[in-house]
């Protein structure tokens, strides 16, 4: 491994480079999203688009879906041609310029440009920065699952900022209002235009520390083929029994992750159409932008994932499996679940009226358990990918990791979908109940998991 990236101690100085890289990308990614259900669903002349809440669900599922669907792709052609960094800053800029297509059309025309470019830019920037995370430590290096929770945070760092920076924006700076202070216009594609911002300012930084905090990881394409190529090396040997193994663990927890991430996606979907109009949003006096509820779950993982970076490291920790944490986590979101019900139940039931409220605290606590759960989940999952992956397929493979959110969304889109005719509590129910029975299934497959991880921890 390149000296510029090793560490005795305490994690590499390349680690806090992907955070920050990570964490403008983020911002630019969940500062769009914050605002994507409302710009779709909002009239004409309050500053969206007036489609169908029905079929914005859709196109907010089948967006949030491609975007993990082509890093497939970008991982594939990291591995095969391009390498890691180069595969970063095409998808950084395509992404921006994405962003600064939704500010420059506000029509349809231009919300389908500007979200192809998101996708096809996230597919190439998103596997293959997890993937340099991994890199930076050595196989067997126990410090690489809290390294990968110290990462999330910076993902949900971004995704703290972004919503609250974009609502100010929207809801307030550029919004039109009345004499008595009610908006009547939002201004939406400025929220679009700070997302491209930061996502300019993500790149600047990587691509100019990177050679300095990364030394060579990432620079050349990490296949076999490619290095056979590139340095002169020919190898031709095939997947070993533990190497194939290892993989079928991979789609096996791909395949959890999708129910997993589906009930999860919700909160921009169905949870933020609900926020919207039956939560009461008004505390001493000031009404909370919708958009702002998207930095409660960042709140909780910043907050959380330092605690859980030293427990994974503790001897306790150390001791789950992953099927085991990846377990508890879907169990711990269908649980979370609950208390959506108690706010459906607090309203008297599914019903249209919103002048009726349910408690804030509600939305807060979902949002809470939810968290809980992804910590469990998602970061685990990162990681174990990286530790499965054999090298020539790295970034491959954590491409199938992500495409699992593919499926997921655009699951969850149809599930948000079927809310004006189905209602908010049957949803919230039917999800609890699927995921927490996938949960308790991940555990009981616990010991035959283990088994084919061939000591991969």
């Amino acid at each position: 491994m390149d000296q510029a990236i090793q560490a005795k101690k305490g994690h590499p100085k390349g680690l806090y480079l992907l955070f920050f890289t990570e964490m403008w990308e983020r911002f630019s990614y969940y500062g769009m999203r914050g605002i994507l259900m409302l710009y779709l669903t909002k009239s004409l002349f309050q500053g969206g688009l007036a489609i169908d809440p029905k079929d914005a669900s859709l196109i907010y599922g089948f967006f949030t879906g491609f975007v993990y669907f082509t890093p497939l792709i970008g991982g594939w052609l990291a591995d095969t041609y391009l390498g890691q960094r180069k595969a970063i800053t095409i998808g950084g800029t395509i992404m921006m310029l994405g962003q600064f297509v939704l500010f420059a059309m506000s029509n349809h025309t231009g919300m389908y440009l500007g979200l192809f470019l998101l996708i096809i830019g996230n597919g190439f920037f998103k596997p293959n920065i997890s993937t340099l995370v991994g890199g930076l430590y050595q196989d067997g290096d126990k410090r690489r699952d809290s390294a990968f929770s110290i990462f999330y945070m910076g993902i949900n760092l971004g995704a703290f900022l972004a919503p609250l920076v974009i609502g100010l924006l929207t809801d307030n700076i550029f919004a039109t209002k009345d004499a008595a202070g009610t908006v009547i216009s939002y201004g939406y594609k400025y929220g679009f235009l700070a997302s491209g911002i930061g996502m300019l300012l993500g790149q600047i930084i990587f691509n100019m520390l990177a050679a300095k905090y990364l030394g060579n990881l990432g620079l050349k394409p990490t296949s076999k083929k490619a290095a056979a190529e590139i340095e002169g090396v020919k190898s031709n040997a095939p997947m070993t029994k533990e190497e194939k193994q290892r993989i079928t663990v991979i789609f096996v927890f791909f395949f959890f992750a999708i129910f997993f991430f589906a009930g999860f996606e919700q909160a921009g979907s169905s949870l933020t159409l609900y926020t919207d109009k039956f939560i009461n949003r008004n505390v001493f006096g000031f009404e909370i932008p919708t958009s702002w509820f998207q930095s409660v779950n960042p709140v909780f993982i910043v907050l959380l994932a330092p605690v859980f970076a030293v427990f994974w490291e503790s001897r306790m920790g150390q001791k789950l499996s992953t099927p085991l944490k990846m377990g508890l986590g879907m169990v711990i979101l269908g649980i979370g679940f609950w208390f959506m019900l108690g706010a459906v139940q607090e309203r008297g039931g599914d019903i249209p009226n919103e002048a009726i409220k349910a408690s804030i605290w509600w939305l807060i606590l979902t949002y809470l358990v939810h968290t809980i759960g992804e910590l469990c989940l998602s970061p685990v999952g990162l990681s174990v990918v990286t530790k499965l992956s054999p090298p020539k397929l790295a970034s491959l493979l954590m491409g199938v990791w992500l495409l699992s959110s593919f499926v997921a969304n655009i699951v969850g889109g149809f599930l948000a979908s079927s809310v004006e005719t189905l209602g908010a509590g049957k949803i919230f129910l039917y999800i609890s109940i699927f995921v927490i029975i996938c949960g308790l299934a991940m555990i009981a497959l616990n010991k035959v998991l283990v088994r084919m991880m061939h000591g991969v921890k």
